[in-house]
Order: C-alpha cells, then sequence, then structure tokens
C-alpha cells in the first residue's frame, strides 16, 4: 500500500473564534447576525457618599433594573492599571517647570505614584451595559436572517436597539451615573485589548485607516 505522506494540522486563526461580523458606528453585527450596542458607564466611589445617598442609589438602581423590559448584559472589566503614560504626562510637565517649589512637589507626587504601584496592585475597573439583539425579534423571517444580508440586518437592529438604548441612558443619569455609548473606534478599541491582553490600554490609529483586519494577533 502506498504510505500516505503525513500532513500538519490545520492552524486555525484568531478570527475563526472572534464571533464579531463588523463594527459600524454604535453597533456589532455578530456572525450569527445578532447585534448590540454598548453603553458605559462611568464609576461612582460609592464609600465617599453619605449613608442616605449611598441607600438613595442603592434604591435607584434596583429601581432601574426592575424598570426594564428588555433584557440587558452587566459586563464588569478589571484589569491591572497602566500607570507609564501618566508618569510620562508628570515627567513632562516637571521639565516644563522652572518654579522650584512647585517642581519639587510634583517630583515628590512622581515618587509617591511609583511607590503606591510597587506595593499595591492598582486596578482598573470598567462598567458596560451591553443591550442585545436577536434576529428571532424579526419573527419567523429571523430564521434565516442571514439571507436578508448584513446591511439589512444592521438597519433592523438600529430601529429595535436604539430605542432601548435611549431608555436606559435616561434610566441611568437619573440614577447620577454618566453613561456614554460606545462607537466604532472604542469599541474597536475595547475588543482589540480583550483579545490581546499584551497590549493592554492601546489606542488604534482611527479606524478608516486600516485596509486589513485589526484583531489579527492571538
Amino acid at each position: 500500500m502506498p504510505k500516505t505522506k503525513p500532513t500538519s494540522p490545520r492552524k486555525a486563526t484568531t478570527q475563526s473564534f472572534i464571533e464579531i461580523e463588523e463594527v459600524k458606528d454604535d453597533i456589532i453585527l455578530m456572525k450569527d447576525y445578532s447585534a448590540v450596542t454598548i453603553i458605559e458607564v462611568g464609576a461612582v466611589n460609592f464609600w465617599l457618599l453619605s449613608t442616605e445617598d449611598q441607600m438613595s442609589m442603592i434604591y435607584s438602581y434596583g429601581g432601574l433594573l426592575n424598570s426594564l423590559s428588555f433584557p440587558v448584559q452587566i459586563v464588569i472589566i478589571s484589569k491591572m492599571m497602566n500607570i507609564s503614560s501618566y508618569i510620562e504626562y508628570l515627567e513632562a510637565k516637571i521639565d516644563g517647570l522652572h518654579n522650584e517649589v512647585i517642581k519639587s512637589r510634583l517630583e515628590d507626587y512622581r515618587e509617591f505614584i511609583k511607590m503606591i504601584v510597587k506595593k499595591n496592585t492598582v486596578m482598573e475597573k470598567r462598567f458596560f451595559f451591553a443591550v442585545p439583539f436577536s434576529p428571532l425579534e424579526m419573527g419567523v423571517g429571523g430564521v434565516k436572517a442571514k439571507q436578508y444580508g448584513k446591511e439589512y440586518i444592521y438597519n433592523r437592529a438600529k430601529t429595535s436597539l436604539y430605542p432601548k438604548r435611549d431608555h436606559l441612558l435616561r434610566l441611568l443619569a437619573k440614577v447620577g451615573l454618566k453613561p456614554s455609548v460606545l462607537q466604532q473606534q472604542e469599541l474597536t478599541e475595547l475588543f482589540y485589548n480583550i483579545y490581546n491582553p499584551s497590549n493592554t490600554g492601546k489606542q488604534l490609529a482611527p479606524i478608516d485607516s486600516y485596509t486589513d483586519v485589526v484583531l489579527t494577533s492571538g
């Protein structure tokens, strides 16, 4: 019998494991033709609030969740903070100062920040509300959503997601939080840093300037 030449295993690309099909404006279109829009919420130093303000925020937030008539996903990303850019910013300020008193105090502050980071693990937390769209919201036709094409699904997703997004933005503002809708550039950077943890915090060039897929490293 002729010998079969061994073949090397096929290596899957990073893209085959990523469920994102396309990011457009503030909508993420997935490979299964579902979609999502993401709202980032600024953090609040809860422990600096008075007891009354704490209880008020807890009840307001509970009321927000109970009033929602559509599903949302709450995501918290926790990672070690990279302060190298902040240290560089301080050093640039120090080099530009001529007042020796202010310069000395800023140098002390820089060393204090370095010491804090060296002795403690400084974590950065980001908070997100993800509002999903399912092709099944289109009825029976949603089962074969792929046949309609990306542009049609994208427009239907906007029609479904925007009223939910705006409603959630109003509710979050009433609680005293500061929500913002992530746009294409911010969404791409968010997922780039999730899939490339060694490049945490990296800012990408304007997305329109890329001619190839951004999420390429694994």
